[in-house]
């Protein structure tokens, strides 16, 4: 214990030295998860619709201030031909075209249909998706209150009506930052431990300070966990700041044990520093080991199931994400954060986190001997 306590006192003195080092571990995250939420949300508003009226009738005229009133689109202008309303599609000023055939209101009220005709700007595919989806539904809301004002009340009381009641758990207001913030915070926590890890033994390369430890009396595993050690602690206080920051700025308040949350973490950061480990062993200079760092990180996070669900990858990519530490951390986090989960709701996710670090950390520690 006394030999760690040494290399302990080292590492937090070299770590707190470096200025620029303490900026990127406490500063950037902060700033990140005060960012990142923000911009990392699917709901796509503000959509730029071109409008093109052949009826100018009332109720092409009701349509299209239903449209502009959903908080969803945005009326870039209304044009009398197609081809001008196309060509703000093509100068990217307009992400969708409604063109309203001329007798709109006419054939509605004579033949009780008609036909409009929606154009969608697909390069960005999930906007297109999206905003195709919003209009369509804005459409057919408007068809049914059409169908209301026409169709006599008494024609709706002749048989039983079956009334559905939709609630939300978990997320009542399906509030979208509320299930990206606790995912963001395990993603910067593993950017932290992973490359900040790796860099550290890399660095005892490059000033040749690791010849000078490897022949002193020092055992191997009380030089792995002075390394370990520091960053573990570091990991910990980060997740903290992020917990303070989701409860203040988002009002994020675990509905679970936050217990739970720091006994996952703690074995989390032990497969995560124990790849950082892994990869300075394999690495000769802090440029490789931040290329290779990066490498897996960006794996880890876009399979993680951060921004997609894991269910709707491909098969191939699922049992990929069933490799990545990640994902399991981010449903812990949104299982306790949200649903409230305990011990033995993640108890297969535990597992799996401890398979990863004693795997991880002990092909670290032979891989470092072997090299040594």
């Amino acid at each position: 214990m006394r030999t760690i306590r040494f290399l302990l006192q080292k590492e937090f003195r070299q770590i707190f030295r470096d200025k620029n080092l303490m900026r990127s571990i406490l500063i950037a995250p902060v700033i990140q998860l005060l960012v990142l939420p923000w911009a990392a949300n699917f709901e796509v508003k503000n959509i730029l619709l071109a409008v093109v009226d052949h009826d100018h009738s009332s109720y092409s005229q009701k349509l299209i201030s239903k449209i502009s009133s959903s908080g969803y689109f945005k009326l870039v202008g209304a044009y009398e031909l197609y081809e001008d309303a196309f060509k703000m599609i093509e100068t990217d000023k307009a992400d969708l075209i409604l063109e309203i055939p001329a007798q709109f209101e006419k054939k509605l009220v004579r033949e009780k249909e008609q036909k409009v005709f929606i154009a969608v700007n697909a390069i960005n595919g999930v906007k297109a998706g999206l905003g195709g989806s919003y209009l369509g539904n804005i459409i057919n809301d408007f068809n049914g209150e059409i169908r209301m004002q026409w169709i006599p009340s008494a024609r709706f009381n002749q048989g039983p009506v079956m009334e559905i009641t939709a609630s939300n758990w978990f997320n009542p207001m399906m509030n979208y930052k509320i299930f990206m913030v606790p995912g963001i915070l395990v993603m910067l926590v593993t950017m932290i431990g992973g490359i900040m890890c790796s860099l550290n033994i890399v660095k005892e390369k490059e000033i040749g300070t690791i010849e000078q430890i490897n022949v002193t009396p020092i055992k191997k595993y009380h030089f792995i966990l002075g390394k370990l050690i520091p960053f573990w602690v570091i990991g910990m206080v980060v997740f903290t700041i992020g917990l303070i920051i989701a409860r203040l700025v988002y009002g994020i308040i675990p509905a679970g044990n936050i217990g739970v949350l720091y006994s996952f973490l703690a074995i989390y950061l032990l497969a995560v520093l124990g790849l950082g480990l892994l990869i300075s062993t394999y690495s000769s200079t802090q440029q490789q080991a931040m290329s290779i760092s990066f490498f897996f990180i960006m794996i880890f996070n876009l399979m993680s199931g951060l921004f997609t669900p894991i269910e709707s990858m491909p098969l191939w990519a699922q049992v990929i994400a069933r490799l990545d530490p990640l994902s399991y951390f981010i449903a812990v986090m949104r299982m306790v954060v949200l649903k409230g989960s305990g011990f033995a709701d993640v108890k297969y996710h535990l597992l799996a986190v401890v398979g990863f670090a004693v795997f991880l950390n002990g092909w670290a520690i032979i891989n470092y001997k072997k090299r040594s």
